[in-house]
């Protein structure tokens, strides 16, 4: 590690802390988070199963729905191991570069996971407001095309945050990163430098996500509202609203714990730092958890085929 002025270093690694002020609660807290961890796999994994062998579900919202499971296994998978290692083994240490490649993953993929809210926000109002249009507008290959763009802006939007502490910030106050994983303000804030544009840029593009993709989404489903409100009869309304309800839920389950997150990370200097980390650690996990059950719960065919499933698990036996 090189010393700069005896204040600030460039560190080769850093280290992770896990749930600052509950390290004496580790090794208790590796059995919830453990445990969550598991569910987020499993659930993902099955939907993923489902959606592929059952052929019924072989259409739009369903694909956006198995694209959501492929990035909630990437964002539960890019930090969970690392925290129950600290959890189990005090293995805090992270490489710089290690570091940086984490928070492009947790950032690009919550961006790209935005990006696929509004693409299914998208595909309600076609199925809703259009609905002879649907299979004509929102073919497999438009499909396939909204989730390269989404990924493509996230990869866009989020590349430039690590290569502007690589190249901009490279020495640093500390090598402890008093998280669970390296998030860019918990990153950013233990640099020696003018960080200012990283803070702007950071800002910029949560409300480039946040804030433009719920707007977005909000619109769509005004459109949506009105035209369900013009349908003769209420069993017709409430049917219609329904096919609606799981990305609804989806929604809400994403954005809500994101935004509080950040608004507490940016101005909730009063929040204890291990309610901070709980809560930075949740919002990674309670979507890839939650999802999957949402949509086995109201989506019939897939409901279906998982009790299949278990039924012919326990035949087996």
């Amino acid at each position: 590690m090189l010393t700069f002025h005896n204040v600030c270093s460039v560190p080769n690694s850093f280290q992770l802390l896990g749930i600052p002020g509950l390290e004496s609660l580790h090794i208790w807290l590796s059995i919830p988070f453990g445990s969550m961890y598991l569910m987020a796999v499993v659930g993902n994994i099955t939907i993923l199963a489902v959606v592929r062998v059952e052929r019924s579900l072989h259409q739009p919202m369903y694909f956006f729905l198995c694209m959501l499971a492929i990035i909630d296994l990437v964002l539960s998978t890019s930090t969970m191991p690392k925290l129950l290692g600290i959890f189990w083994f005090g293995a805090g240490n992270i490489g710089l570069d290690a570091c940086l490649s984490q928070m492009f993953l947790i950032h690009c993929f919550a961006t790209v996971e935005s990006g696929i809210f509004l693409a299914m926000a998208f595909d309600r109002y076609v199925a809703i407001c259009h609905p002879l249009r649907h299979t004509t507008v929102l073919t497999h290959s438009v499909v396939v095309h909204l989730g390269l763009a989404a990924l493509l802006r996230g990869v866009l939007y989020i590349g430039p945050l690590p290569l502007m502490i690589r190249l901009r910030l490279p020495f640093y106050k500390t090598h402890v990163i008093s998280h669970s994983y390296c998030e860019h303000m918990a990153v950013v804030t233990l640099t020696c430098g003018d960080s200012r544009i990283n803070n702007v840029y950071g800002l910029t593009i949560g409300f480039l996500v946040l804030i433009l993709d719920s707007l977005a989404i909000a619109a769509s489903y005004v459109m949506i509202f009105r035209a369900v409100m013009g349908l003769a009869t209420p069993e017709a309304r409430f049917k219609t609203l329904g096919t609606c309800g799981s990305h609804i839920s989806a929604i809400l389950i994403f954005y809500v714990p994101i935004a509080v997150s950040s608004l507490i990370h940016r101005f909730g200097h009063q929040v204890p730092p291990p309610i901070h980390t709980l809560l930075a650690n949740f919002y990674l996990l309670v979507p890839p958890i939650l999802n999957p059950i949402v949509y086995a719960v109201r989506t019939k065919q897939i409901r279906e085929r998982i009790f299949q499933i278990l039924k012919t698990g326990t035949k087996i036996r």
